[in-house]
């Protein structure tokens, strides 16, 4: 629902599209229940109508011409002195309901009177009344800092012929303002008014939003304040902090008297806490109640680091009959009931219920490196630096033709098995002996000379062995 004076009901405030809780993007919407239901026969429509002004400012005006009017039509009122622009809220036997409730002693004969409708030429003077408040409002509160007045400006209303402002202000005490309306007129050029109002009042024309995330309540539909006092909050079991207990407006929430009266009346079937309860271990005081729970809070004084004891009301009725016979229990967990959960009839299979169930679930993984098959023989030729001792026997890098030299090399000969003694003689005698290549650019195939004829070497891709093969006495070498 988009408000009826936007034109294509858009509001130009919130921008909601009529979607907030107050109905529209005005404060303190009156939803008219009646507006359907047809008159009796012979009964004339009621002549007073609630008009709606800045903010939540609402007066009633008599239509003496018996307009038809609806809410949201835009009007042009009698003001003091001049004339106003405002708008239909209430009209109907809505109006009769609103008269009665909110101006008990409202006499209709010397209400102020609608003059017309508005045009198109009041609409465009009224929106330029409007642009220039905000403006005037920060000069304003330049000139009352000048003159050092304790006060706060916090709204200004323009009349819409522009010859008149009413300045809202909020202050603590008594302020002359003489000297600041006299600079105010020379400055602006019209007709002064200044209204205190308290900060109730002043939250709830400027409006906002509450710590619950809702739009504050004296903007939305409350109407009468009511005092709030730090005893709501105990009845509560509330922290006393000022700071989430007060408002926007500095003072207690109006809210904390919504379900006082459901707490007074859940508070009379638990017994007085100002009651100490006497044991054999010690004497008992009250801490605190949970009335949903139906639980009342002991622990013993001078030992608060046992622990708090849940009680029952019942239970402490039953303790506080036995002191006053003289008796003292033993001890007051002896009063507690243990609570049995339930535990569910289905069986966890796949770890849902646990809590820590995804502490390593988004843990990234090491990925393996490929290894490449010369990988292997290419990591030993970069190791770090060994021992002496470690690398005695071994042969030197890039020539693996040269015999190990050493006792090393005569152990390994001596100790090591005959290789391949189940193939030939006459296969043994034939083995060709490749040596490896002592430069790696040297591109040029190897020859090897077996009994005289010359073979060329058949595989050329090389494994190192893990062992060094001792040199046979059948082989000649080039």
């Amino acid at each position: 629902m988009g408000c009826t004076n936007c034109g294509v009901g858009t509001p130009k405030g919130c921008k909601n599209n009529g979607t907030c809780s107050s109905g529209g993007c005005n404060k303190l919407e009156v939803y008219d229940w009646l507006a359907n239901v047809a008159l009796p026969g012979g009964q004339t429509p009621y002549d007073i109508v609630e008009v709606r002004f800045k903010n939540s400012r609402k007066e009633f005006y008599r239509n003496t011409k018996n307009a038809a009017l609806q809410a949201g039509d835009v009007l042009v009122v009698e003001g003091s002195p001049g004339q106003d622009v405002g708008v239909v809220s209430v009209v109907g036997e809505l109006a009769r309901i609103q008269v009665r409730k909110k101006a008990p002693g409202f006499k209709p004969m010397e209400a102020k009177k609608i003059k017309r409708v508005a045009e198109q030429e009041d609409i465009d003077k009224w929106i330029k009344a409007r642009s220039l408040e905000k403006e005037v409002m920060y000069k304003s509160r330049t000139l009352a800092v000048n003159l050092g007045l304790q006060m706060k400006i916090s709204d200004v209303e323009y009349q819409a012929d522009l010859t008149k402002a009413t300045f809202y202000y909020t202050a603590e005490g008594r302020v002359d303002f003489r000297q600041l309306i006299r600079d105010m007129a020379n400055e602006f050029k019209i007709r002064i008014e200044m209204r205190q109002i308290g900060s109730r009042q002043e939250a709830s024309r400027l409006g906002g939003i509450g710590s619950c995330g809702r739009e504050l309540c004296c903007s939305t539909w409350l109407t009468d304040f009511r005092s709030v006092s730090t005893s709501a909050a105990r009845y509560q079991q509330l922290s006393l902090n000022p700071q989430k207990l007060a408002g926007q407006c500095g003072k207690l929430k109006c809210c904390l008297n919504y379900e006082l009266d459901m707490y007074l009346d859940a508070m009379k079937a638990f017994p007085k806490g100002d009651l100490k309860l006497r044991t054999e271990k010690g004497t008992a005081i009250h801490i605190k109640t949970d009335v949903f729970k139906q639980e009342m809070w002991y622990a013993y004084e001078g030992d608060f680091a046992s622990g708090l004891i849940p009680m029952k009301p019942e239970r402490v009725r039953e303790v506080i009959k036995m002191n006053k016979e003289g008796k003292k229990p033993a001890d007051l967990k002896d009063f507690m009931e243990v609570v049995v959960v339930d535990e569910p009839d289905y069986t966890n299979v796949v770890g849902q219920d646990s809590l820590n169930r995804f502490e390593h679930a988004f843990k990234k993984k090491k990925k393996k490196r490929p290894t490449k098959k010369g990988a292997n023989n290419q990591n030993r030729g970069n190791r770090p630096n060994q021992p002496k001792n470690s690398r005695e026997g071994q042969p030197k890098k890039g020539n693996s033709n040269l015999k190990p030299k050493g006792k090393s090399a005569n152990l390994k000969s001596k100790g090591k098995p005959a290789q391949k003694a189940n193939k030939p003689k006459d296969q043994l005698s034939k083995k060709s002996v490749q040596p490896k290549k002592a430069n790696s650019n040297s591109k040029q195939s190897e020859n090897t000379k077996i009994d005289g004829a010359v073979k060329p070497k058949q595989n050329n891709r090389r494994k190192r062995p893990n062992k060094r093969k001792p040199p046979n006495k059948n082989e000649k070498a080039d």
